[in-house]
């Protein structure tokens, strides 16, 4: 009898119940345990990110834009301007902030008014371009070698150090300076170079000039303020500040207001949006929010070295270098007259302190000092520290010199 065959016996796969993962790591753990162990470790972290910036979204749309630049129109302090910036977009006018030479001539069209707020920080070129604008030009507080310029020789400075601040009267016929009647001012003072520019607000004495010039020239207002604190918040409800302000700055329906910045050199940018203007407003306060919690995160999560060890830098700056490469600027730009300042300004502070003023002292005390201590007479020492500004290289260097015999004459007193 032949036995049976027997078929071989094959080997019953265990199936995983339902519902159950089947990828077990050699640890024991799962893909579904390691991912439910990293958010419990993350989610702590997570929530306090999505809370800073919500709180950062919220404060971006709930906070007024604001700044603290000097007489800026989105200035609210003491120092700033945004009263008058207000009170004239309430009368219907256009107010547009402008920091760039480039912005400022492209908004200045005929019909307009372009309001120039200092001009310290503006280089020769810079200064013939806002001068040629078809624009109404009002300039308030410019430097008093730059006022010829603007105004293409309307005005000069009769006196270019301030004085004491006194109650000037209008003293002219200009109807603009006629409503304001009078303003409390010691800036220094214009005098009229053309038969048609008038000036208003004279110093006491009857020297003549004033605080405040207008021109008509070809139908383009040119108006020159020599006192910029008439308009800022603290000052612009005192006397006649505010009917002055306004009058000269609401002529028309469209004002650009213009601070020079010291990142502004005058050249053409390229046109087009940046990068910054695709961004949603508010989006800089998140950004810096989102970098403090990256720093947070570094310092919770990071590994600690130990602590700083400090080290000799390999290179030592000295200030003469510094000095000289201010010079050079200075030359290449053409800028005599902010480097004759800038001589006038250090022989004075100097000369000053070896004389023991406080800092806070007038030109008129410096000089009355100086004159006591050298023996020159008052009207030498104040050309020499107030004079008008150099013209070309050969008078820059006999400023530099006569100011070093004055100070080498303090100091040996």
């Amino acid at each position: 009898m032949r036995a049976p065959t027997l078929s071989p016996v094959r080997p019953v796969l265990a199936r995983p119940l339902p519902g159950a993962d089947a990828s077990v790591m050699g640890d024991g753990t799962t893909a579904g345990s390691r991912a439910e162990a990293r958010w419990r470790s993350a989610r702590f972290p997570i929530t306090v990110l999505l809370v800073l910036v919500g709180a950062g979204l919220l404060s971006s749309l709930l906070t007024a834009r604001t700044s603290a630049v000097p007489l800026a129109p989105d200035n609210p302090g003491s120092g700033g301007a945004r009263a008058l910036a207000e009170i004239l977009r309430a009368q219907g006018v256009q107010v547009e902030y402008v920091r760039t030479t480039n912005e400022a001539v492209a908004a200045a069209q005929d019909g307009t008014t372009l309001l120039v707020v200092g001009t310290m920080n503006l280089f020769g070129d810079q200064v013939t371009r806002i001068r040629d604008t078809e624009a109404d030009l009002v300039v308030v507080g410019p430097a008093a070698y730059d006022v010829p310029r603007l105004t293409n020789g309307a005005f000069d400075v009769l006196d270019s150090w301030a004085t004491e601040p006194r109650l000037r009267a209008a003293g002219c016929a200009d109807p603009d300076a006629v409503a304001a009647e009078k303003i409390l001012t010691g800036a220094y003072s214009l005098e009229a170079s053309s038969p048609s520019a008038i000036t208003c607000f004279p110093p006491d004495g009857g020297l003549g000039g004033g605080a405040y010039g207008i021109d008509v020239q070809d139908g383009r207002r040119v108006v020159v303020i020599t006192d910029s604190s008439l308009m800022t918040n603290s000052r612009l409800i005192e006397h006649g500040n505010a009917a002055l302000m306004l009058r000269a700055l609401g002529q028309h329906d469209r004002l650009t207001w213009y601070i020079p910045s010291l990142s502004d050199g005058g050249f053409d940018v390229p046109s087009g949006p940046g990068l910054s203007d695709l961004l949603p407003r508010g989006s800089t306060v998140v950004g810096f929010q989102l970098l403090l919690v990256v720093v947070a995160l570094a310092l919770w999560r990071g590994r600690r070295l130990g602590r700083v060890v400090t080290e000799p830098l390999p290179v030592t700056v000295r200030a003469a270098e510094t000095t000289l490469g201010r010079g050079r600027l200075y030359r290449r730009a053409r800028s005599l007259g902010h480097a004759g300042a800038a001589l006038r300004a250090g022989t004075a502070r100097r000369a000053a302190g070896r004389l023991g003023l406080p800092r806070s002292a007038g030109a008129t005390d410096v000089i009355d000092a100086l004159a006591r201590a050298t023996g020159r007479s008052t009207e030498q020492v104040a050309g020499l520290l107030y004079g008008p500004p150099p013209t070309d290289d050969a008078a820059l260097l006999d400023l530099a010199r006569r100011l070093d015999e004055l100070e080498s004459e303090v100091h040996r007193t």
